[in-house]
């Protein structure tokens, strides 16, 4: 059965604290697993989440801030102590080079495990699977960054009522399903189109295009909201979002989950981030996440 979740293993904001680790976020999708901004201590979060490296498929990386990627070194080397026997894909931005080459090889090690590098220099297409194509799109920050989007082909739905009207019933399903025609009944005359889900990662950014781009009819959003929106001005110099500003764009994007994360150390309250995300019309399903929290993938419609 596919299994298609968000394991969240960090949500702290430029420090870690007590009760938050750096960034890490692992989507489970299908048989794939892909980790996101891999901050400093996400290889015990692993542990502690009961995610393997044998379950890494793709490493993205938003951004060359620490808490985004000082955990990288830790775990490339343990995909390689633990000879992962599949291909590993690590996508960054170009411009970051340098310091993805000084994580990957941090210090000695033996390396068993051939990881492909497929940096992000543009907006666009980074990989098409049978079950997800994945995209990066251009956010504004002080550093380079990409968010990152998992669109599902679209599929189909057949339908029973159309079947039976045809007189389609038993075997004939499954050919028609796979040859497209039976007799003279077509694959259109008994099915609708399933949209396929979608999946988008957005982390340190101002406002902009790319946000909006990202977040457009996703069935999960995880976003960043580092500040409470009353420190909307602070926000913006550092280039971050608020409560507010995140929920908005989900609610304009039509977003069904929407989840907020890497919360600034100055806020006592992480609730707030959820009421003020209600206050700015957002009315889908909402989560404050929180460390080792898992949240799965909405039904499809």
């Amino acid at each position: 059965m596919s299994v298609r979740e968000l394991v969240v293993l960090g949500t702290a904001s430029q420090v870690p604290t007590r009760h938050r680790n750096h960034n890490g976020y692992l989507l489970r999708w299908d048989g794939e697993g892909i980790l996101f901004d891999p901050g400093e201590g996400t290889q015990r979060q692993m542990l502690r989440a009961g995610v393997a490296a044998h379950d890494l498929n793709r490493i993205c990386v938003t951004h060359f801030h620490g808490d985004h990627c000082l955990g990288l070194a830790g775990v490339v080397q343990r995909i390689n102590l633990d000879r992962v026997p599949h291909p590993v894909t690590a996508h960054y931005p170009r411009s970051g080079q340098r310091f993805f080459d000084r994580l990957r090889y941090a210090t000695a090690y033996r390396e068993t495990v051939g990881v492909t590098e497929v940096p992000v220099d543009a907006d666009g297409d980074l990989a098409v699977t049978r079950s997800y194509r994945l995209e990066a799109r251009r956010l504004s920050h002080p550093v380079e960054s990409y968010g990152y989007r998992l669109t599902e082909p679209d599929g189909l739905r057949m339908l029973p009522e159309r079947l039976a009207a045809h007189g389609v019933s038993g075997p004939d399903v499954g050919r028609l399903q796979r040859e497209g025609v039976l007799g003279d009944v077509t694959i259109d005359q008994v099915s609708e189109v399933r949209r396929g889900q979608r999946f988008a990662f957005v982390m340190d950014t101002r406002l902009c295009e790319g946000v909006h781009v990202l977040a457009e009819g996703c069935d999960l959003l995880v976003i960043e909201s580092t500040f409470l929106d009353e420190d909307a001005s602070l926000a913006a110099e550092h280039g971050h979002l608020t409560a507010g500003q995140a929920a908005a764009v989900a609610r304009d994007a039509g977003v069904r989950h929407l989840v907020l994360t890497h919360f600034s150390q100055r806020y006592a309250d992480p609730e707030e981030f959820g009421r003020q995300a209600r206050a700015a019309g957002y009315d889908g399903e909402l989560t404050v996440a929180h460390d080792l929290l898992r949240v799965p993938v909405p039904k499809r419609r």
